[in-house]
């Protein structure tokens, strides 16, 4: 399976990364009422049989218990894992010390000397300033318990300031993680995109499926119902599902030519983009199976375009 250099000259990883909010989530994923341990164990195993390594994950996830279930499982398994986690700049994170201390858990719970890839959270640093948060960062990787910087949810102006400061230290940024689907294309509109690439930043495409709606799963005429926070969503509403209908319907359409799912076809979309790697969330080995699917071909240029074009409505 193909690799992609994270940023300039960070790690390799594979083209699709598995993501673990779910692991450990009880508030949005209602974690611990119909899967559990067991079900995220096996999805684990699933991603590593199906040539799947690089899992991405948060201190803030599950209160922790993401990174210490991820921390478990690589330990049983004893393969080699590549971990994207992240530092949550909280308001009472006054100093540059936060950092060294929150990765210093982070790193216990994973059971780990260190972590290919560190992000922050989201930019509100509240009373640390970005400089301090940076450079902060570019200390770990001079102590070698990161092995390159990640943001995430940054604007173009804030990736570019964070970017500087690194590179100060002589420390690339390798990634920005952001909100990216086909319902959900706005860094292409307001400047994230563009400033990635002539940085040399990789997207990390979080909710590249847009919480389901891309599977296909959800259809006004359906009878299947949203779970958790989604009930309120608008999106999943009878207007906004006739809103994607002709989206689904053109999936469907390239799906079949490939053998492939609408959601394999909406995760080979980002890929095929260039520069992005998604994100994609599993609770069960089927679902990293699914994902998987998304590996291993490609869609024309043609089937490119059409979908970039009956997707242009999300750019905004």
């Amino acid at each position: 399976m193909e690799t992609i250099t994270l940023g300039q000259n960070g790690p390799s990883v594979k083209p699709l990364c598995i993501g673990t909010w779910a692991w450990g989530d009880k508030f949005f994923w209602s974690y611990g009422k119909d899967y559990g341990v067991e079900q995220v164990k096996e999805a684990f195993k699933a991603s590593l049989e199906a040539g799947i390594n690089f899992f991405d994950t948060a201190e803030a996830y599950g209160m922790g218990l993401s990174e210490q279930l991820l921390g478990q499982f690589m330990q049983e398994t004893g393969e080699y894992v590549q971990i994207a986690t992240k530092y949550g700049p909280m308001p009472w994170r006054f100093f540059g010390s936060s950092v060294a201390d929150a990765l210093t858990a982070s790193l216990k719970r994973l059971q780990a000397e260190r972590v290919p890839l560190y992000q922050i959270h989201w930019p509100f640093a509240f009373f640390m300033s970005q400089e301090t948060l940076m450079n902060a960062l570019a200390d770990e990787v001079q102590r070698g318990r990161i092995q390159a910087v990640g943001v995430s949810n940054y604007s173009a102006d804030q990736m570019r300031d964070a970017h500087q400061i690194l590179a100060k230290r002589g420390v690339p940024l390798a990634v920005n993680q952001v909100n990216y689907s086909l319902l959900t294309r706005k860094i292409e509109s307001n400047g994230v995109f563009d400033i990635a690439h002539n940085l040399g930043v990789t997207i990390l495409a979080y909710s590249p499926l847009a919480q389901g709606l891309l599977t296909g799963k959800y259809t006004a005429s359906g009878n299947i119902n949203p779970e958790g926070a989604r009930k309120i969503d608008p999106r999943f509403k009878k207007d906004g599902l006739n809103k994607i209908e002709p989206v689904i319907s053109l999936l469907r359409q390239v799906g079949d030519k490939h053998g492939r799912t609408p959601a394999q076809v909406a995760l080979n979309w980002l890929i095929a983009k260039g520069n992005v790697i998604p994100i994609a969330g599993a609770k069960t080995a089927e679902q990293v199976r699914q994902n998987a699917g998304a590996l291993g071909w490609k869609i024309s240029n043609d089937e490119f375009n059409q979908i970039e074009e009956i997707t242009r409505p999300w750019l905004k």
